[in-house]
């Protein structure tokens, strides 16, 4: 079992591996010594708990290297440095099966191990763990720990490992380590923590290309972001203009870096725009042809209706699909103080859609969200007839709605798709926590917040008591007419 929890710097994880924790319950204190009932004894008798003073020993006793029957003796890779730990092989063997192996086959008092820079550094907190059960990690120790943790088979500490780097992503750091920690997951194989780091750079990839960690992205990486749409970006231009500041800093291959232009979306670029960059991008201009259809065709969609379009072309295609676009065109935030307390609702505008043909149409949408919901007709009968609406159950949940204000034969052709994000404080920082998506032919999403506690004050799913959302609809177009060949 792992807990995991922050005592001001460095985060602490604490990870119950050793066997004399086990019976750690909830105990009663009486004369000093930790007490609990144990309605498996008979009455009056209770069990004596003194599991953490034998923890303090146990600590004082790798600390002092008292009763050692074996010295660790740590080299590093390539160099002359060598630490030697004092250690006791029955503890050691009780933890860790490798270290069971190496020292039945060892024939002296010492063993010799060799091990990076890294994790030479880190390796007496190594082993402090396997005596005390608990160790202090920061951000850039927890790849190294977690090496050792694998190599020798500690596995409470390693999933201990996995679990805080999945949570504290959006932690702070000089250079960035998501990026770090997505490379060691692709290493390992570990898919669920290299799951986790994708979704963060995507959710929050518009505050990751304004970071230091940006430019340390790989080739890999670089074009598994660029080929999502669920990518959280300000703008389209916004994207290309970090894809040019990236190949500058890591100067790739010219194979790499027309991949990465080619999934740009230049469809969703005003053109006004896309004529600035073929004027005064040198990158554009280095690979033009390269994507020179790809404009083309982005032309073409900003000069035509979509409806025009879609009876030649096949639209229904990322060229033509917007991203979660954060600039006002596309959606807009909605901060509701005291969720829990009432409905709320409120309207705002976005384009019509990407296309240079639309650019001067919008659309109105009428936002609803309900903290306990009840049926849209039970809401619609009770405001007509202007009696008071039902009282919600406590079996109600959150619920948000997202529906045109009116409709408009422009819309002949398009769907939408409506995206709400919402946003946390994490370690400090304000990131995107989760991203619910509507069915394009639905008003709502099924599963908003179907896990949240909006009561709690400090509730993980609110800033300030605020629930901080984002809403942004994306038109998608669909083909109307096969052109005959």
């Amino acid at each position: 079992m792992a807990l995991l929890y922050e005592r001001g710097d460095p985060v602490l994880v604490y990870v119950v591996g050793f066997l004399i924790l086990s019976s750690y319950s909830y105990p009663i204190s009486v004369g000093g010594a930790a007490l609990k009932q144990e309605a498996a004894l008979e009455t009056g008798a209770m069990v004596l708990n003194h599991s953490m003073a034998l923890v303090q020993r146990m600590e004082s006793l790798v600390a002092t290297g008292n009763g050692s029957d074996v010295s660790l003796r740590v080299q590093t890779v390539d160099t002359e440095e060598v630490k030697v730990i004092q250690a006791h092989a029955l503890v050691l063997t009780l933890q860790s099966d490798v270290f069971e192996e190496l020292l039945l086959g060892r024939n002296a008092s010492t063993l010799v191990l060799t091990e990076t820079a890294e994790c030479t550094a880190v390796f007496d907190k190594f082993v402090r763990y396997l005596y005390c059960g608990d160790i202090s990690v920061r951000l850039d120790q927890a790849i190294s720990l977690h090496k050792l943790a694998s190599k020798y088979h500690v596995v409470s500490l390693q999933q201990g490992l996995t679990r805080y780097m999945s949570q504290h992503l959006s932690s702070e750091s000089p250079a960035g380590h998501v990026v770090g920690w997505y490379q060691y997951a692709v290493q390992i194989g570990d898919v669920s923590l290299q799951d986790s780091c994708l979704q963060y750079l995507s959710w929050n990839l518009s505050s990751v290309l304004q970071s230091a960690e940006w430019g340390t992205i790989g080739a890999d990486l670089l074009l598994s972001l660029l080929r999502r749409s669920d990518l959280i970006v300000q703008s389209e231009l916004e994207l290309y203009e970090a894809l040019e500041l990236w190949v500058g800093q890591n100067r790739p291959s010219g194979p790499t870096v027309e991949r990465a232009l080619e999934a740009i979306r230049y469809g969703m670029i005003p053109p006004q725009q896309l004529f600035r960059l073929q004027r005064q991008s040198p990158l554009m201009q280095r690979h033009y042809e390269s994507i020179r259809d790809l404009l083309y065709l982005a032309f073409q969609f900003h000069s035509a209706s979509p409806v025009q379009l879609a009876k030649y072309f096949e639209v229904n295609c990322s060229i033509f699909t917007p991203r979660n676009y954060l600039s006002p065109s596309w959606g807009s935030p909605w901060v509701i103080s005291s969720p829990t307390r009432d409905d709320r609702s409120f309207s705002f505008q976005t384009q019509l859609g990407p296309s240079g043909h639309d650019a001067s149409k919008r659309v109105t949408w009428n936002a609803l969200f309900s903290p306990r919901w009840f049926p849209l007709s039970a809401r619609s009968t009770y405001a007509e007839l202007g009696a008071m609406q039902p009282s919600r159950t406590d079996g109600g949940r959150p619920r948000i709605i997202v529906t045109p204000a009116t409709s408009s034969p422009d819309f002949a052709g398009v769907s939408f798709q409506k995206t709400v994000m919402v946003m946390a404080r994490q370690q400090g920082k304000v990131v995107v926590r989760h991203v619910y998506n509507f069915h394009q032919s639905t008003e709502e999403a099924g599963d908003f917040l179907v896990d949240a506690d909006l009561q709690r004050r400090v509730s993980e799913y609110l800033i300030d008591s605020s629930l901080y959302l984002h809403v942004v609809v994306k038109p998608v177009y669909h083909t109307l007419i096969v052109a005959k060949k």
